[in-house]
């Protein structure tokens, strides 16, 4: 069988410095950023020529953390409550052949500094320390396929309501650190499209059971749960009614360094 060497470009550092929490698809969470120093020989200047005038590229990356735990030819898709088995190709789990994964993201500014070259991201779902192996600038014409379909997630997530407690909202709004090289980052809106999504396990989301969990992003430490209420004619975020039934809000409780 013939086999390939693949070379990094960079290392993406991000405000993910840990899986658990990380958006499960690119976009998802906006003000999540990241940023990339490329090594050499691909700092030169003329590697990056004309790519300013993109808006989102394709970061072609290795899940290096599962490197060593192989792949599996079923898994259990967290938008399937992680109850049913599909191929690893029919998702994009991490546990996949060769470990390469795919995300678009927004390329917000690209800095010469002598003989580095550092591009600026938004919307990144990696964890800290990714190893990137090509970037490709997005394509609307191509790309962007409004009719495709996936019976898997044909649904938007519907985003949970985040609520602070006094004293996490007053650590957020006090923050002024910068980590990792990248952009001062408003840690409040960071939080919220971090747990809007729900980062819990699947099998955590179908309990009504409650337990504190920790998020870490940036150099923080997020302690969160998320409430259970009985309800009657209670709008979600979208405004659309729940009926009576049972409505989730997460409740940040602190936040500290």
């Amino acid at each position: 069988m013939t086999t390939y060497t693949i070379d990094p470009i960079g290392f993406i550092n991000t405000c993910f410095p840990e899986k658990f929490g990380i958006p499960r698809q690119s976009l998802l969470a906006p003000s999540a950023k990241g940023s990339l120093i490329l090594q050499p020989p691909y700092n030169h200047p003329d590697c990056v020529r004309g790519l300013e005038k993109v808006s989102h590229v394709w970061l072609s990356f290795i899940f290096h953390q599962h490197s060593d735990k192989g792949w599996k030819p079923t898994v259990r898709p967290p938008r399937l409550g992680g109850n049913e088995k599909v191929g690893v190709f029919a998702t994009r789990s991490s546990f996949r052949p060769n470990q390469l994964g795919l995300s678009v993201v927004a390329l917000d500014d690209i800095i010469f500094d002598q003989q580095q070259v550092c591009l600026h991201f938004s919307g990144v779902d990696l964890v800290d320390g990714t190893p990137i192996i090509d970037i490709k600038p997005y394509l609307n014409y191509a790309d962007s396929l409004p009719h495709a379909t996936n019976a898997i997630a044909a649904q938007t997530p519907i985003h949970i309501e985040v609520e602070f407690s006094d004293n996490a909202l007053v650590f957020c709004d006090q923050y002024k650190t910068t980590v990792n090289n990248l952009p001062l980052t408003d840690l409040k809106q960071l939080i919220v499209d971090v747990l809007q999504q729900d980062p819990r396990p699947a099998y955590h989301q179908q309990s009504r059971e409650s337990r504190e969990y920790g998020v870490a992003v940036l150099d923080c430490n997020v302690r969160w749960e998320c409430i259970e209420q009985d309800v009657k004619n209670k709008g979600n975020v979208k405004g659309e009614p729940y009926g009576e039934g049972q409505a989730r809000k997460i409740l940040v409780k602190n936040v500290s360094q």
